[in-house]
C-alpha cells in the first residue's frame, strides 16, 4: 500500500509533468517548412526531426509541406516569417547554392547572404543516377550506350529544375556526347512514382530516395555523383571512376530560420538538434532507412561550406550555358 509521503511525492511528481505539457501548449508550434512534397528525402528527415525536438524543446513541432519549384516557396515563407516566430526550413543544400547560381534574386523572391541564418547541417548523403532496372543497365557505359541505340529516351528526372542533379545530368551528358534533356519534377516522391511506371526510365536523385527500389530489383544505381566511393553504399562506383567527372558531389541537408533570428532561439535550436542527432535511433534509421548520415555543424561552417559550393559550382553553370525557364 502506499503510505503518505510516496503518496504525495507522485502527486508532485505528476503535477509537474502536467505543468511541463501545458506550458508546451501554451507555446506556439514550431514549424518546419519543407519545400518538397511528402514522401522525399527532406520530408521524411523533417518529420524524423519534429517527432524527436518534441520531447527536446518541450514543444510541439509541425512540418508544413510548401512544394514548389525546387524549394523556393518554402525558402519564401521562411525569409517572410518574422524572426522570433519560430519557422523554419529543411533542405538540401542544392536550395541555395544552385537556385542562387541560376536565378536572380528578383525571381527568388529572397537572398540566401541575407535574408536566412544558418542554423545547423543535418546530414550528409550520397547522390546517384538511377534508371529503371527493366532497361538492364548497370554502369555508365552501358547507359551511354543504351542511350545511343534509344535516342529518344535522353531524358532525366530531378526534383526540381537547377539542382545538383539536374547539373550533373547535364555534364554527364556533355562528357559521354548524348544531348541530356532534364525532366524537373516537384520532388523525388512524384519522379520515383513515374520510374516505377515506366513514364521515364532514368533519374537523378539522393540515393536513399530510391533504396527500397533497388533492394527489390526495380531500380539500379549506374553510379554516385563524387570523386570517391560513398562508405554508405561501397559496391557502388562514382562516375568519376567510370570516366565521366561531373564535379559533383555527396550533398547534405540543413535547417535554416529567418534573418536576425535571436542569439538565444538559434542556440537552443542547435542544442536540440545536437542532442537528437546523436542517439543511437535516429543515426540508425538515417542510415538504414535514408541512406544518410548524421553529420551535425554549426551555422557557422554552414555558411563557409556554401560559400564554397558557390565557387566550385559558379564556373561550371556558367560553361553549361543554362538558361532556367521564366
Amino acid at each position: 500500500m502506499m503510505n503518505r509521503k510516496n503518496f504525495t511525492t507522485v502527486v508532485a511528481a505528476l503535477m509537474f509533468s502536467w505543468g511541463l505539457g501545458a506550458m508546451a501548449q501554451d507555446k506556439p508550434p514550431v514549424k518546419l517548412l519543407v519545400g518538397f512534397p511528402p514522401g522525399g528525402a527532406s520530408d521524411s528527415l523533417a518529420r524524423l526531426l519534429a517527432d524527436k525536438l518534441r520531447d527536446q524543446l518541450k514543444q510541439n513541432v509541425i512540418v508544413e509541406n510548401r512544394p514548389g519549384v525546387g524549394g523556393r516557396i518554402a525558402a519564401q515563407g521562411v525569409k517572410a516569417s518574422a524572426p522570433t516566430a519560430q519557422t523554419y526550413m529543411i533542405a538540401p543544400n542544392a536550395t541555395f547554392v544552385f537556385q542562387h547560381l541560376t536565378y536572380p534574386v528578383s525571381v527568388l523572391g529572397y537572398d540566401m547572404n541575407t535574408d536566412f541564418t544558418s542554423v545547423a547541417r543535418l546530414t550528409s548523403y550520397p547522390m546517384a543516377m538511377v534508371v529503371n532496372s527493366s532497361i538492364g543497365v548497370k554502369t555508365a557505359k552501358e547507359y551511354v550506350a543504351w542511350i545511343k541505340a534509344n535516342p529518344d529516351k535522353n531524358t532525366f528526372g530531378t526534383a526540381g529544375q537547377g539542382g545538383d542533379t539536374h547539373f550533373n545530368g547535364l555534364q554527364f551528358g556533355k562528357l559521354a556526347g548524348i544531348p541530356m534533356q532534364v525532366v524537373p519534377y516537384r520532388g523525388n516522391g512524384p519522379l520515383i512514382i513515374d520510374m516505377l511506371g515506366g513514364q521515364i526510365l532514368t533519374g537523378n536523385m539522393l540515393a536513399g530516395d530510391a533504396l527500397q527500389h533497388v533492394k527489390i530489383g526495380k531500380l539500379n544505381y549506374v553510379g554516385v555523383f563524387a570523386p570517391r566511393r560513398s562508405p554508405l553504399m561501397p559496391e557502388v562506383p562514382t562516375m568519376t571512376e567510370q570516366g565521366f567527372d561531373t564535379g559533383g558531389d555527396d550533398g547534405w541537408m540543413g535547417v535554416w530560420g529567418p534573418a536576425k533570428l535571436p542569439k538565444a532561439e538559434l542556440e537552443r535550436m542547435q542544442t536540440a538538434i545536437k542532442n537528437v542527432l546523436a542517439t543511437p535511433e535516429v543515426k540508425e534509421i538515417l542510415l538504414t532507412k535514408f541512406l544518410q548520415v548524421a553529420d551535425y555543424r554549426p551555422g557557422t561552417e554552414v555558411d563557409k561550406t556554401l560559400q564554397a559550393e558557390l565557387a566550385h559550382w559558379g564556373p561550371i553553370i556558367k560553361a553549361s550555358g543554362f538558361t532556367p525557364a521564366p
